[in-house]
């Protein structure tokens, strides 16, 4: 925000900003084609994975990593693979030094999951099948359980 002679006003107001965000890596595998796109009389075994990784690259920026895989079988048989890595870089500003942590794993892969599940979606449809849409993910859940994973290795 401008004051009225175009200098920024002096905001304390706690803030996350996107400055970027991509695509890091997307991989669809497809390795039984055309055959597994035959009709089936069950439906396939379909298994998600999340990941959240973040680093920082500035004062107050950070590289924030939203890991995606997920694959579909049927039996033994490998129906689909896709694998998305989704990235942002955000700038955290005005939280205290305490929270950055939980906002920048919680906060901002939940801004870029909608993106990312659109890819994965997409990615999906495209390989000749319905799209796989990943349901909402619990971030803080995630959070807390990687959290309470690294107590118990230390």
């Amino acid at each position: 925000m401008a004051s009225n002679n175009g200098a920024p006003a002096d905001n304390k107001a706690p803030a996350i900003n996107v400055l970027a965000q991509y695509a890091k890596d997307l991989s669809f595998e497809n390795p039984n084609a055309p055959r597994s796109l035959q009709p089936r009389e069950s439906s396939p075994n379909i298994e998600i994975k999340v990941n959240v990784n973040a680093r920082k690259v500035g004062e107050n920026d950070f590289e924030v990593e939203l890991a995606l895989e997920g694959q579909a079988k049927d039996g033994d048989t490998l129906i689909f693979h896709v694998d998305l890595t989704y990235g942002a870089v955000f700038r955290v500003v005005n939280i205290p030094e305490e929270q950055i942590h939980p906002v920048v794993m919680i906060e901002c892969p939940r801004l870029l999951f909608p993106f990312a599940r659109q890819i994965v979606a997409d990615a999906v449809r495209n390989g000749g099948f319905p799209p796989l849409m990943i349901d909402p993910v619990d971030f803080a859940a995630l959070y807390r359980a990687r959290a309470e994973e690294t107590a118990g290795n230390a």
